[in-house]
């Protein structure tokens, strides 16, 4: 774990994988909300945590290089449940890639646990984890100019909702009506960093469908 200066208030604290880089940040908010803490923002990223507003970043830069990254904490809280149809252009490709029938994506996809790491790419977008690692995708070699809003896709380890049209070259399986921005609600994203996630599959894409 390395601390490094941004500016005079904020450090950038690197780790080495993305579960250690959850693992951080669900330490540092409970030390923020125990009082232990004092920091404005707490942003995770795939393997950094961003943290703004320090009091004394110097002083915090020194025990975190002197710490190890606690254990990733238990999963509690409620989950998020999302339906899905799993109806999606690539199924057939994630599939193959999978070495499992069509309708096998579906029951597999949906019997994980998934936990948003970080958010980023557009409002909404959230990074989230929790397929074994031997379900990793890679991204299409060509993206698409206009992904679908609620659009339900997979790249590298982690599943990630659209929430608004965008371009994008994920390998899509399904589609959502849920919303996942939207300004007049409080807080106006569905999803935050630490956030349970479950897909629910929904219509003729429902698991144990043929």
């Amino acid at each position: 774990m390395r601390a490094l200066p941004v500016g005079d208030r904020a450090l950038l604290v690197e780790v080495s994988t993305d579960e250690e880089a959850q693992a951080l940040h669900a330490d540092l908010l409970r030390r923020r909300a125990e009082g232990a803490l004092s920091v404005r923002e707490i942003v995770p990223a795939a393997r950094t945590v961003l943290l703004d507003g320090l009091d004394d970043p110097v002083r915090l830069a020194e025990q975190l290089a002197a710490s190890q990254v606690p254990p990733v904490p238990s999963r509690a809280g409620e989950i998020v449940e999302i339906p899905v149809r799993y109806d999606g252009p690539d199924l057939a490709e994630v599939a193959a890639l999978w070495d499992v029938p069509v309708h096998e994506v579906a029951r597999i996809h949906a019997a994980a646990e998934f936990r948003v790491a970080f958010c980023g790419f557009a409002p909404g977008f959230g990074y989230l984890t929790g397929l074994p690692a031997r379900y990793g995708v890679p991204r299409r070699a060509t993206p698409r100019t206009t992904v679908p809003a609620g659009a339900v896709g997979l790249a590298g380890p982690y599943t990630g909702v659209y929430p608004r049209p965008s371009p994008g070259g994920w390998q899509l399986i399904g589609t959502t009506d849920v919303v996942l921005w939207d300004h007049a609600r409080v807080p106006a994203a569905l999803l935050s960093p630490g956030t349970r996630v479950r897909f629910i599959p929904v219509g003729s894409s429902s698991v144990g469908s043929s």
